[in-house]
């Protein structure tokens, strides 16, 4: 999911100064927020001993659906991936930028506009799979797919599906975040995390910080309310390669950020929101990490037995 934050300060704050550029950077990540603290990270040892032991059991789950070519499915060669169905690749957007808050570094943002995904950590990859294998994968039809495979029935959410279950245990009740029906082992701190978002937007801090902005934006001859606004603009949504408008909307709003220390403020307003929902639910939280720890041990041993 993403949780695009906003909110900041006075202008002129923070001009020139490397140090507070680099600390904009550092706090305009997923990691720096006290919520992150219960999702568990996909790309430590731990989180990474989850995803082969998910993909060993689907591999024993399709072997067992008839799919005989999984028998000698290397599974370093779909590490690190989700499947997709063969064919809908091309049409994934490539707009946006996976950080909170979105581009605070005005040469990136003039190289290549908002089409800036996957800046710092690269996520799990996208790999497609013929029609029959994706929806024994994931539980996932189209019209027309049979809910079967080689006459075996097709586990709820697919092997994949299967393979979470056996490691995490039961799924928790699905939480609506945004008007979005959500299901997982951390929708939890994702319902938590939209709500202290929501919380934030009415900070007045929040207002102040996006007239800061806006004003600073209009100086460099752009009228947007707020960062949202500018970096989804739907001309930009019109190709895959920037514009040159598109860029240049970009490198300024990269550079008011800088120049208002809009992110610094953000962070804060947004983190004491999060620190007070923490401290409203921290049993569920606590025993929704203690759930993560133990499905990483069970995955640690899956993972262990296979060696």
């Amino acid at each position: 999911m993403a949780l695009t934050g906003l909110l900041a300060v006075s202008a002129c704050q923070f001009v020139g100064d490397d140090d507070s550029d680099d600390e904009a950077r550092r706090l305009n990540t997923m990691k720096s927020f006290p919520l992150n603290a219960y999702i568990p990270d996909a790309t430590s040892p731990d989180g990474k001993a989850v995803g082969t032991a998910q993909w060993i059991l689907a591999k024993q789950c399709m072997v067992r659906l008839g799919f005989t070519g999984f028998k000698t499915l290397d599974i370093r060669t779909v590490d690190g991936t989700y499947p997709v169905r063969q064919g809908t690749l091309a049409s994934s957007s490539k707009v946006g930028d996976d950080s909170p808050y979105g581009v605070d570094d005005p040469d990136l943002a003039a190289e290549h506009g908002y089409h800036n995904r996957q800046r710092d950590e690269p996520g799990t990859q996208p790999m497609e799979w013929p029609a029959d294998q994706y929806a024994a994968l994931t539980g996932t039809f189209e019209s027309g797919d049979s809910r079967r495979a080689h006459g075996h029935p097709i586990p709820k959410k697919g092997c994949m599906g299967e393979a979470v279950r056996k490691i995490y245990g039961p799924e928790p009740k699905p939480v609506k975040v945004g008007g979005v029906q959500l299901s997982g082992y951390y929708s939890l701190a994702a319902q938590y995390w939209y709500q202290a978002h929501k919380a934030a937007r009415k900070d007045p801090g929040w207002k102040k910080a996006d007239r800061a902005w806006s004003d600073c934006m209009k100086d460099e001859g752009f009228r947007y309310p707020d960062p949202d606004e500018a970096s989804t603009d739907s001309a930009w949504f019109r190709g895959d390669k920037p514009s040159q408008k598109e860029k240049k909307t970009a490198a300024a709003d990269a550079r008011c950020k800088l120049d208002t220390g809009y992110i610094q403020a953000v962070h804060a307003v947004e983190s004491r929101a999060q620190k007070k929902a923490i401290a409203a639910h921290k049993k569920e939280l606590d025993e929704q990490r203690a759930g993560a720890e133990r499905a990483m041990a069970n995955a640690r041993k899956i993972v262990d037995d296979r060696s």
